[in-house]
Formats: structure tokens, C-alpha cells, sequence
């Protein structure tokens, strides 16, 4: 049978299924709204999914007992289970934004949805929809965290997907008579999220940009919807102020006033991506382009093109520690991919078109049955970006940005980019045989560790990368406190030089960059430890100076003075200044998919003063 006549037939029996579960959903459930069949052994069926649309597969597989789980007693309507977010309580409003994903399944007909028009969705769809505009407050805002809060977060991302939502009924032609009371609750929304005398949203300093950002994401769709001239100038003003305030000097988006990879490119990126389709508002567009400035100097590439290791020591919030070079789906990047065609060099951190494709024809063709999410990994984001579409890099795109990496494209420079709030600095150092990243000034959060953050060699890869914990940070332990724990004050006598210390002056160090090697001075008040988190692959060959050999994935103690890291033809050599009881202890820290990459943590005690130096060949 060909692939086609076998659609065919496939087609023809969702369709079929779709009319069985429809007759299904009309026996009521216990306490009287409709439940939705589950799906039959087998479904859904892969190569019935166009390309773009795979990602709602799993969805689909949760749709039911995510729907079934909808209270129709008391509190009505509330979306319970704990599908999405925390917490799981019926006065947080963020439980109620898959009423997206119900009414797209509602809405949209393909041949493997069988709830399109389904009378049981729509009825407990139409039940959390009068949840949700209930728990709105009178001046607009909707809450998250306790009852009546005005949450930016929770009002933000509300509005784009309630937009979104009455976009599908519109389609659908259905809850006619609750749509009047979804576009009032819109409405309202939007003139509190857009009004600038809103601190609420609009704080001083700008704080969660993201959230930000898909509030007036949501409000500009809302507009397409429910179009409004004075509304319109009002969304206008709010664009120029995020233009003008979301993003540092630096390149990267407040998150909250610091730099955060995970939030920047997966949900920062991907929400201006949103609103950037919606305006075509250039002044977006001259965002991404800085935005992708910045991230080549935070993203490291792998010499094996297997991926990225990011510089993540430094994120406020999370640890995106790393990023394969092929993400499948779900990717919540992708959204961000509308911006390549006007910003290029965001071409390099995107999967390529072609690889996209080959990854999605792998997954048409698995056998295994498609699973349902668990609960609290059922973002609604991921199928809310779908329609959007996508503008992955061709391959050669992406390659030719990649070459424009700033560390690819020079071997000698050095950048240091400053945020005047908090008083932080980002330092880049570029030479023929390394590339340094450090950090200094005020942390703001309490995972950012600064100080030395990571070493790359052109051959070997990444080699040092700093974690954000104080036992894996590059630094000096005194007193079971590592000095990257503390907001450090550095000064730069010149462009291979930099003096920080801590601000009780317990630590200081002197920061010395060669042609091809790093030199740490350190003094200390007490005895410390010198630490450096290594990353170890299976195939190196690691040995201390006393003879002493390191097994991938195995500690070892040696008297030594120098450790010899060897990777193909790359070799390092860390020195430090007598033979001391060194150790290096593996982790169960592993980067990128192959899990080749494997965190170890070399560690020096000394009396209080020492030099470590990291010098590379090959």
C-alpha cells in the first residue's frame, strides 16, 4: 500500500473516530459535565502529523484526562490536577491557560484530532473559561500567588492566551454567548497592562522583561481581534519603553536585572519574536540583532559540532548549561527563529532546516506509541507558538554564522561589558590558543557565581566551565565559602590584566592572560582551596605529574604540581605553584545529549597563597 493511500485510509478512520467519540463524550461523568473519551490503543498515528505540527502529538495523548480533570462541583470550572504550574490552587490563574490547547483541539480539524467539535471539550472548556474570567480582578489583572494579586506574570501571559483562545472560538463559531464576556475580560486586561502609571508591570528598575513582553505580546493580538485606535497608540508608547529599558548596554534581556540564558533565548526571544510578527515594529528587530551579539559571546561551541556550552555560571534564575546542536521537538526556541531573516547571526543557535526536517522524519517514522506529557510539563506555549510557523537557518546559513562567532572570527580581543545597575561586568578574552570569560560586581541572584567562568580551546572545546554551585565554581574556597560567591570588585590595569577581590578583602586575585595561558595569583587570609571544574571526556588522557592517572568518571589523589589533560591533538597543562595533595573528583554532571562531557573538579589546598597557570598546545 503506498504512504499516501495509507493516509488516506488513516484519515478516513479519524474521522470516523472523531464521530464515535463524539457519540462517546455525551454519557455524563459523575457530577454531570460530559467526559471526553480517551484515545483507543494506537493513537494517535505519527505520519498523520504535518511537519510543524508534531509537537501537538503529545497533547493530543493528554488532552483527555487533562480535560477530564476540569472540577464541575465546586469551585467550577477550576482546571485541576496539577497539570500546569504551582501552585495548583484554584485562585492561580496560570492553571487556567490551557484553555488555549482545549480550544485549538476544539477548532481545528486534521485527520488526527478526533475532539474537533467534540461537545464534551467544549463543555468543559466553556467551564474554565467562566473559572478564569471569575478569578479577574476588578481593575484588570489576574492573580497567581494568592488570591486578588496583581500578577505581571499571570496577567501577562493570561491575555495571550485568552486572545488566543477567543481567536478559535471565532473560527469554531462557538460559546457565541460567552465570547462578549471573554472580549470585556480582555479589554480589560489590556488597558491595565498597557496604562504606563502601572508599577506593577512597569517597575523601576524594568524587572522580568519576559513577563513584560508577552503582556504586550498578548495586548497586540488582542488588538488584531478587538481593534482599537487609542489602545493601539497606548501599545506603541509600551513597545518604545521596552525597546528603550528591556535590555542591558550589554546585549542580554533583564531577567530580573541580570542575565539569564534559559529565560533570554527560550522565552524572552521567542515572546519579542511573538510581538515582532504581530507589529513588524522595527525597533524589535534592532533587539535581536543585539541580542545575538551578545549570546555568541556566552554560547561555546563544541569543535565536534555536537553543540553549545553556555557560560550559565552567570543566569540569574536557571541552568541552560548547554544546548545540542539539533533540539527536536518540543523546541520552545523556535518561535525566536522569525527573527534570522533581519537578525543572521542568530542563524548559529538554531537547529538547521535540514536537520530539523531529518529529526521529524525520525519521528514519523518510530513505532512507539506516542505517550502522554506528565503533569507539569504540559506548557502551553509549546503548541501556542505551532501556528506561528518557523524560519529555521538552512544549514549553510547557520554554518556561515557560526564563523562570525566573535572567538571564531578574531583570536585576539578583549571586551568587557558593562551594566551600570549592580555595577556588573562581563569580560571576554580572546587569544591564539584560549578564550576566557569572567564576571565581576554585584550578583543578582543568588545562583550567579563570579569571578573566572570558563576556558575554551579552538581544538579541544571547552575545557574549565564554572558551575553554579560554590563546589563547582573556578575559584578559591576559604572557610567553606568560595570567593565566586561574593559580588567581587575588579579593576583592569590593562587589557591582560585584571585585579578583583572580595569586598571583605579575604581574597584577592591577580588574573593574568598570555598568548596561551591563564594565571591565577591567589592570597588568601587563611589556608584555602583552589578549584577548577574540568570538563573531562571519555577519550582524554589525564594524568598528574607524579605518574598518577585519571580514568574518565573516577577520582584520584596524587602529590603533584601539574595535571596534563590530553584531547587529540590538543594538550593542557595546569601548574600550580609546589607539589601539594591534589584531587580530582568526578560528578554526575554530564552536557549535551551523548553525555560525553563529564564535569570533574580539580582541587589545590594551599596555605593561603598560590598560583595556578592553565596553559595550552595544539
Amino acid at each position: 500500500m503506498s504512504l499516501k493511500r495509507r493516509t488516506v485510509l488513516l484519515g478516513a478512520a479519524g474521522a470516523g473516530l472523531a464521530s464515535t467519540m463524539t457519540s462517546m463524550s455525551m454519557s455524563a461523568g459523575a457530577a454531570g459535565l460530559p467526559l471526553l473519551a480517551t484515545l483507543p490503543a494506537g493513537a494517535p498515528e505519527r505520519r498523520l502529523f504535518a511537519p510543524g505540527e508534531q509537537r501537538f502529538a503529545p497533547y493530543l495523548a493528554t488532552l483527555a484526562p487533562m480535560a477530564n480533570d476540569i472540577v464541575d462541583t465546586d469551585p467550577y470550572g477550576f482546571m485541576g490536577g496539577g497539570w500546569w504550574r504551582t501552585p495548583a490552587q484554584p485562585y492561580n490563574s496560570r492553571v487556567q491557560e490551557h484553555v488555549f490547547t482545549l480550544s485549538w483541539f476544539f477548532a481545528n480539524k486534521r485527520a488526527w484530532n478526533p475532539y474537533y467539535r467534540d461537545n464534551a471539550l467544549l463543555g468543559r472548556l466553556d467551564a474554565a473559561l467562566q473559572h478564569y474570567i471569575g478569578l479577574q480582578n476588578p481593575d484588570g489583572s489576574w492573580p497567581e500567588y494568592h488570591p486578588g494579586e496583581q500578577g505581571k506574570a499571570s496577567s501577562g501571559f493570561g491575555i495571550g492566551y485568552l486572545a488566543k483562545t477567543l481567536a478559535n472560538l471565532r473560527q469554531a463559531n462557538a460559546l457565541t454567548s460567552r465570547q462578549p464576556q471573554l472580549e470585556v475580560a480582555l479589554r480589560k486586561g489590556v488597558d491595565w497592562y498597557l496604562d504606563p502609571g502601572n508599577s506593577v508591570v512597569w517597575d523601576n528598575p524594568f524587572e522580568y522583561t519576559n513577563q513584560a513582553t508577552a503582556g504586550v505580546a498578548g495586548s497586540a493580538l488582542t488588538l488584531t481581534l478587538l481593534p482599537d485606535h487609542d489602545r493601539s497608540l497606548e501599545l506603541q508608547d509600551r513597545i518604545r519603553f521596552i525597546a528603550k529599558w528591556a535590555q542591558s548596554p550589554a546585549g542580554f534581556f533583564y531577567d530580573p536585572r541580570g542575565m539569564d540564558i534559559n529565560y533570554n533565548f527560550e522565552v524572552m526571544l521567542p515572546e519579542l519574536a511573538e510581538l515582532y510578527l504581530l507589529t513588524r515594529n522595527p525597533q524589535l528587530a534592532t533587539m535581536a540583532r543585539r541580542f545575538a551579539d551578545w549570546f555568541g559571546y556566552n554560547l561555546l561551541r563544541e569543535p565536534d559540532d555536537s553543540g553549545w556550552l553556555t557560560y550559565y555560571a552567570v543566569s540569574d534564575r536557571t541552568a541552560a548549561a548547554f544546548y545540542d546542536d539539533v533540539i527536536p521537538d518540543p523546541d520552545r526556541t523556535i518561535l525566536g527563529s522569525h527573527f534570522v531573516p533581519v537578525a543572521p547571526d542568530l542563524g548559529a543557535f538554531f537547529t538547521s532546516r535540514e536537520d530539523q526536517t531529518a529529526s521529524r522524519q525520525v519521528w514519523a517514522a518510530d513505532p512507539a506509541p506516542v505517550l502522554a506529557l506528565a503533569k507539569q510539563d504540559t506548557s502551553p506555549r509549546i503548541i501556542a507558538h505551532a501556528p506561528y510557523g518557523e524560519t529555521m537557518p538552512a544549514r549553510a546559513a547557520k554554518q556561515a554564522a557560526i564563523a562570525r562567532l566573535p572567538y571564531l572570527r578574531s583570536d585576539n580581543f578583549t571586551e568587557r561589558r558593562h551594566d551600570d545597575y549592580g555595577n556588573q561586568d562581563y569580560l571576554y578574552v580572546r587569544r591564539p590558543g584560549l578564550y576566557l570569560g569572567a564576571f565581576f560586581g554585584n550578583r543578582q541572584g543568588s545562583g550567579v557565581k563570579a569571578g573566572t567562568g570558563f576556558l575554551w580551546h579552538p581544538v579541544a572545546g571547552t575545557v574549565i566551565h564554572a558551575q553554579q554551585t560554590a563546589t563547582g565554581s573556578w575559584g578559591t574556597v576559604l572557610g567553606g565559602k568560595a570567593d565566586a560567591e561574593s559580588n567581587l570588585v575588579a579593576s583592569y590595569p590593562s587589557k591582560d590584566l585584571v585585579r578583583y577581590h572580595t569586598p571583605d578583602g579575604s581574597v584577592a586575585t591577580e588574573l593574568l592572560v598570555g598568548p596561551q595561558s591563564v594565571s591565577r595569583r591567589v592570597t588568601a587570609t587563611g589556608a584555602a582551596t583552589e578549584q577548577i571544574p574540568l570538563v573531562l571526556q571519555p577519550d582524554d588522557e589525564v594524568v598528574f605529574s607524579d605518574g598518577t592517572a585519571v580514568p574518565y568518571n573516577q577520582s584520584r589523589t596524587a602529590t603533584a604540581d601539574s595535571l596534563v589533560i590530553r584531547r587529540g591533538k590538543a594538550t593542557i597543562t595546569i601548574t600550580w605553584s609546589s607539589r601539594r595533595t591534589a584531587t580530582v573528583s568526578t560528578t554526575s554532571r554530564t552536557y549535551l545529549r551523548d553525555a560525553r562531557r563529564r564535569i570533574h573538579v580539580l582541587r589545590i589546598p594551599h596555605d593561603g597563597s598560590l598560583e595556578t597557570v592553565v596553559r595550552t598546545a595544539g
